[in-house]
């Protein structure tokens, strides 16, 4: 196995976030034993892998050294970079937590989809799985859900998990008494193995994730990210129509406020030759750090107010929802936006043959029900795929590849 000669001493005052896999003690010069412990002469290390750290397709050695910070009083680590599988059966999932779109590049996404085909198999051909039994997940939601919350507790219970769940956490819960977010997730963690957490404020996954010792999944973090849907969305295209490379995607409607259309472009800038067309009324335009992202990673995009257009040029149009409960008291705004774009018959018979139209779900009057009965409309497809990809990061996150 080829070893690269570069070593980096990690003073670790700040710099750099350490993986929950790797803690460090001030005074007792000790990290824990499944990183590196040097006690009585005896030197342990293991290998690690984080996303927050490293580079797709490495590990890291951790050895520690007899070096140590006079200020600090930290023990200092020498870490080998090495080339090792990044797949490979019974290893360990590559993230501690799933909290956004970022965190993943093109080689993890292709292996979670080949995890949630197999899931699928395991839906279809082999009730009964125990590959979850003995872990409990919790999930808690500060904001209401159907397909997420129930799509998790499905996928956790059909590989022999057991499920803790409140609804309406906001309203329902000791949040109501005042308790906070941080204190909320260290509590919760001692009741169970990982957590899935919606909530009305963007960042709070992040915050969360921070505190807890135990995987933190993102289900929702208000007008933020909403990584599993995306990872579904993905999915989702790449099933429908063959390929994810050289396509054109239509992202229509609430723009500003939707946390799926946001994700979603992030993923889709991990493939090549991709073009994005924005289309939605002013008020809810795609918001100015996702275009930077976009023409940052050379992915091409558009603004149109022409649907019509955009959906004849298109493989996928991605309608979503006005949410009106992000406009707050302007509801003039929102009823100015509501409506204006509208997924119809007529829209389908300027679309492709093999194109489809997709929605993150619920909707309101933004496809017609008549479109239901057209073989494009793949929105409940696109529904039920996420429970093949949530039953796969539930295994991922739990027991490794």
């Amino acid at each position: 196995m080829a070893v690269s000669s570069s070593l980096f001493i990690s003073s670790l005052q700040g710099s750099m976030v350490a993986p929950k896999t790797l803690k460090c003690y001030r005074e007792n010069m000790c990290s824990p034993s499944n990183v590196s412990c040097r006690q009585s002469g005896y030197t342990k290390s293991m290998y690690l892998t984080h996303s927050r750290l490293l580079p797709s397709g490495k590990l890291l050695k951790w050895e520690q050294t007899d070096r140590f910070s006079s200020k600090d009083r930290i023990q200092c680590c020498a870490v080998q970079v090495e080339n090792a599988p990044l797949f490979s059966v019974g290893k360990k999932f590559q993230l501690d937590d799933v909290i956004e779109a970022l965190q993943f590049d093109r080689d993890i996404l292709g292996a979670i989809f080949e995890v949630a085909s197999e899931m699928e198999k395991i839906e279809k051909n082999s009730p009964g799985s125990q590959i979850l039994k003995g872990y409990l997940m919790a999930t808690l939601f500060y904001e209401p859900s159907t397909r997420t919350r129930l799509s998790f507790e499905s996928a956790m219970k059909r590989l022999g998990g057991e499920v803790l769940t409140t609804e309406n956490a906001r309203e329902f819960s000791s949040a109501a008494k005042g308790e906070t977010l941080e204190d909320t997730i260290r509590t919760i963690e001692g009741y169970s193995d990982i957590i899935v957490m919606r909530h009305f404020e963007s960042g709070a996954a992040k915050r969360a994730a921070v505190k807890a010792g135990i995987p933190i999944i993102n289900a929702g973090d208000g007008p933020g990210q909403h990584p599993t849907q995306a990872l579904l969305d993905v999915y989702t295209i790449e099933r429908e129509l063959g390929k994810l490379d050289g396509i054109k995607v239509g992202l229509v409607g609430d723009l500003a406020n939707g946390r799926t259309v946001r994700s979603l472009a992030y993923l889709l800038a991990k493939y090549q030759d991709v073009k994005i067309y924005f289309v939605s009324p002013d008020v809810v335009k795609m918001k100015g750090d996702i275009k930077d992202y976009l023409t940052s990673k050379g992915v091409a995009w558009e603004e149109s107010a022409d649907l019509m257009e955009v959906a004849s040029k298109c493989d996928v149009v991605y309608q979503t929802r006005i949410q009106k409960e992000r406009f707050g008291e302007r509801i003039d705004q929102y009823e100015q936006a509501r409506g204006k774009y509208i997924v119809d018959q007529n829209v389908l018979d300027v679309m492709q043959k093999h194109a489809v139209v997709m929605h993150p779900l619920p909707r309101l009057d933004e496809i017609t029900v008549d479109v239901d009965r057209d073989p494009r409309a793949a929105y409940f497809r696109q529904a039920k795929n996420g429970l093949y990809i949530r039953m796969a990061l539930l295994k991922l996150l739990l027991v490794g590849w």
